[in-house]
Formats: C-alpha cells, structure tokens, sequence
C-alpha cells in the first residue's frame, strides 16, 4: 500500500507494446505536434502583424491558438519522451503540472469559444451596437475572465486531486494525467465526492455555455436568413461556419470521452478518445478558420510572401 505521501511517480499508459509501434506514435505525434505549432504559429503572427486582422474576432482568435499551442505541449512531450525512450513514467510533480495546464487551457479555451459565439450574435443580430458591446476595453476583460475562469477551474480541481490520499497503487490507464484516472487510485471518499462535486459544479457552467451557444446561433441563423442578398447571407454564414465547426470539434470528442458508456470502455479506445479531444481539436483548429476566413488566408499568403522576397 502507498499513499500521496510516497508516490514520486505515476506509470502511463504505452500506446503499444512493440518497438517499431512505438516508434510510430512517436514520428506521428512528432507530425501533428510540428504541424500544430507551425499552422497556431502563423495566426499569431499574422492577427499581430496585419492590422486587417485587429479586430474582436482577430483578438480572439489569437487567444484561442495560444489555448491550442498550450494544450499541444502540455500533453504530446512527454508522450514522444516515453515513446521515444520505450518509458512509461512520469513524476509525480510533472502529473500534477500536466494536470493543471491541461485543465487551464481547456477551460480557457471553451470560454473563449462561447466569447466568440457572443462576438459573432453581435455581429450579425446587432451591427450597430458592435463598437459599444465589443470595444478593445471589452474585448480586453472578455479575454481576462476567460483565462481567470481556466486558472480558477484548474486550481480548485488540481489542489483537491492532489490533496487526496492515493492508496491503490500508481498506474494510471492514460497516456496522460487525467483527474478520472487518479481519482480511481484514492482511497478518500469525502475526497472522492469531493472532487465528483467540483465537476458536478463545472459541469452545470458548461452546460449553461453551451446553452448560450445553441440559442445564439439560432438567433443568428434566424438573422441570416432574412438577409435580402444570396452574397450576404454567404459571407455571414462564412463568418459562423468556422467557429460552429470548432466548437462542435471541441464539445463532442470532450463529451464522448468523458461520457462514453462503460460497456464499451478498453483501454485501447481510451486511448484513441482521448488523443481526438486532447490532440486532434488544437491540430485542426487553426486549418478550420484559415480554410473559410478570406482575410486570416490573405495576411498569411502575405507575410509568406514578405518573407520569402526578404530571404531573396
């Protein structure tokens, strides 16, 4: 028996048994993670750069990749290390950081995508009240509160998670450290229904944004379908397809892996749930929004080309 006390650290679970798989998931991951950073990378620069790009959206955009870039390396490292070295360990406080980052920037970013959604029922069901309800002063405490709510949410989770007696051993089921994993190594159950408490709590708030969501896009697709013009109604759908797709991206592989039936639980398809809502979302998003915003592709294609004729 161990407890909190003497654990120094945490068994993950190995994508595969074989070397040669091994291997795979580490060139693979290794594709998705340089392909994340770079596709984030290029909208930072390009909504800092073009001033075409420094609006509302434009500023929450960038929010919203440095969320990705954050989710990106907190969890995908140390899988290619273990990967990479045929390890499976991770210590104790590496789990505990992992944790919070992990909770931090998920919750930040779903924040920000109902911000986003409020952004966008402004837009279009109140063009004229834009500039008062979305000033930079807005947008500014708009974004604070959204990271303030991540770090709150990640701190109250992590401190309990981690003030809990662990007694049944140290091997956690996931190729990362998540809280329904360690919370079955607790032997606390005024911890244990603690914690089911905390998320019982942020489950509500994020039930009550996800409300939020659904009755503005149907005030705004009500909106756009009175737009007299076919050139109209098409750039405003544009404008909300993008964000719609991320959030519909975000919400169904985080319900599906946390809410999936434990009759068709293994621990081969954890493994892949968790890889789409914890690696495929921050991978995509970036090519989401550049793929139907015409003047996100416009400021990179010239950057790009700014910086090629430089080199020249």
């Amino acid at each position: 028996m161990s407890n909190s006390s003497s654990l120094t650290q945490f068994l993950l679970l190995a994508f595969a048994d074989r070397r040669e798989l091994q291997l795979l998931h580490f060139w693979l991951f290794l594709a998705i993670s340089l392909a994340a950073l770079l596709a984030n990378g290029l909208i930072l620069s390009a909504v800092a750069c073009d001033h075409h790009l420094h609006t509302p959206m434009g500023f929450f955009l960038l929010n919203l990749s440095l969320t990705d870039l954050g989710c990106i390396c907190t969890t995908v490292p140390k899988a290619m290390d273990n990967s990479l070295w045929d390890t499976t360990t991770i210590s104790y406080m590496g789990c505990a950081a992992q944790v919070f980052l992990l909770i931090f920037f998920l919750g930040a970013e779903y924040c920000l995508l109902t911000i986003m959604c409020y952004d966008r029922y402004v837009a279009i069901c109140k063009p004229l009240h834009y500039g008062t309800l979305l000033g930079s002063r807005a947008c500014a405490h708009m974004a604070a509160a959204a990271w303030a709510a991540g770090f709150l949410y990640s701190l109250l989770h992590t401190a309990n998670i981690f003030s809990l007696p662990l007694c049944q051993g140290n091997a956690l089921g996931q190729f990362f450290c998540e809280i329904p994993h360690i919370l079955k190594l607790s032997c606390s159950h005024s911890g244990y229904r603690r914690e089911i408490g905390l998320m019982f709590f942020t489950l509500s708030l994020g039930l009550g944004c996800f409300v939020f969501i659904v009755f503005s896009y149907v005030q705004i697709f009500r909106a756009v379908l009175r737009i007299p013009s076919q050139q109209g109604r098409h750039r405003a759908f544009s404008t909300c397809l993008p964000h719609l797709a991320v959030v519909s991206l975000f919400v169904s592989t985080a319900t599906f892996a946390h809410l999936k039936p434990p009759s068709i639980s293994s621990p081969s398809l954890d493994l892949v749930v968790s890889v789409l809502y914890s690696v495929v979302p921050p991978a995509l998003n970036p090519l989401i929004y550049s793929l139907r915003n015409q003047e996100l592709k416009d400021a990179i294609k010239k950057m790009m080309t700014g910086c090629f004729f430089k080199k020249q």
